[in-house]
């Protein structure tokens, strides 16, 4: 108990949102195996995202998507041992051939994470079946390059010291891009239906590129940056084209699409847009009218010919950060402020969040507590306080 207390007051909170921070970084180290490093995104396994549903997943795992949100969240409450642990582990884990790379891994770095059901065991509330393991492990999903290398560079621009293993690493990963990028995927919700070439997937191979450029031009690290430069920019135009529905002022959830995603929330926290872009603005507007249900963001309008599953879950509170922070960068800080104190709102009594809320049955969804909502949680706060501001660094 006193260590507890010793590394809670370590936390270097002075705003009004001080508390819930706390609690989420404290919730954020316990998910944190100490050998390694690594956090796993849950410490549950098949708590369903609908009651009586199919969409029940094992979340027992650390995936890279969540690598530059949580080492933020970490250096904005300053745990530096935590970010820099963190940082190690991402490297150890995705050392080798890249075309190997996984998007989650075990706890100690294992890769085989085959997924089972387990037939003898009812589910929670009825909700089968209860699965061990995860095949998602197996999908392609082009965003984690982003997520790598936006990792390290936001890990060295916020004062982490050089790790010397990792630009080498980096670079791999970027050559195998260079191959892959084009190809469609599962995207970031790992769907259980066929590939795409997913908007936020293509955003985020742009962020790979981008940061490669910025890591050459403000830490000398060596590399072809003129390739990487013409790459990204050819990104950027295919993305702006192709992923972009003029008549509806809105980004789709993949070329050709005319689904809305609230991934695409995050594009103005990549940098890959200003949050006033015209663009961007549209989308905001597009998903609070056919995404948000009771004042919460659903991830996109779940069915079966979309990701493989039937439909129906509850709202997702990461996307409903993302959007709180999508009105702090345009000016909107009334609204922010109401949508995250509405959020505040849905923990339990002891602070947790899950990753899903059902606003019918007042009740929280999916597996718990979730990382994935305490990191959005401490970065939205961080980003009403006076003092930091994550998504305007993560998007400088």
């Amino acid at each position: 108990m006193q260590y507890a207390r010793r590394w809670a007051a370590r936390c270097s909170v002075d705003s009004e949102y001080a508390e819930p921070v706390r609690r989420s970084l404290i919730t954020l180290k316990a998910l944190t195996y100490a050998p390694t490093g690594g956090i796993v995104a849950a410490p549950t396994t098949s708590l369903p995202e609908r009651i009586g549903g199919r969409r029940n997943w094992d979340y027992r795992y650390c995936w890279l998507r969540d690598a530059t949100l949580t080492l933020m969240a970490l250096m904005a409450g300053g745990y530096q041992e935590e970010a820099r642990a963190w940082r190690e582990w991402l490297v150890r884990a995705v050392a080798g051939s890249p075309s190997q790379m996984q998007i989650m891994y075990g706890i100690a770095g294992e890769r085989r994470l085959e997924e089972w059901e387990v037939p003898w065991l009812p589910g929670y509330a009825q909700s089968a079946p209860v699965r061990v393991g995860n095949a998602a492990a197996a999908q392609l999903q082009l965003d984690v390059f982003g997520e790598v290398m936006d990792a390290l560079y936001q890990g060295r621009k916020s004062g982490l010291d050089e790790y010397a293993p990792a630009w080498g690493v980096q670079r791999a990963l970027l050559e195998h891009l260079d191959k892959v990028w084009q190809q469609p995927d599962e995207g970031i919700w790992e769907v259980r239906g066929p590939r795409r070439h997913f908007t936020y997937s293509k955003i985020m191979c742009w962020v790979a590129l981008d940061r490669a450029v910025k890591m050459a031009e403000q830490y000398g690290a060596d590399g072809p940056i003129e390739r990487w430069r013409a790459l990204r920019a050819r990104i950027h135009d295919e993305v702006c084209a192709r992923g972009y529905d003029g008549a509806r002022n809105a980004f789709m959830q993949s070329y050709g699409s005319t689904e809305l995603d609230a991934s695409l929330l995050l594009i103005p926290i990549t940098g890959f847009l200003p949050a006033t872009d015209p663009r961007m603005l549209g989308t905001v507007r597009a998903i609070e009218r056919e995404l948000m249900g009771d004042g919460f963001v659903h991830r996109y309008r779940t069915r079966e010919s979309i990701d493989g599953l039937p439909p129906g879950e509850g709202a997702f509170l990461p996307c409903t950060f993302w959007l709180a922070d999508n009105y702090l960068l345009q000016g909107r800080i009334d609204e922010a402020r109401a949508l995250f104190e509405r959020l505040l709102a849905l923990r339990n009594d002891v602070g947790l969040l899950a990753e899903e809320y059902d606003s019918v049955g007042k009740r929280q969804l999916g597996n718990f507590p979730q990382a994935f909502s305490h990191v959005a949680l401490v970065n939205t706060a961080f980003n009403l306080s006076e003092r930091l501001k994550p998504a305007k660094e993560r998007a400088a």
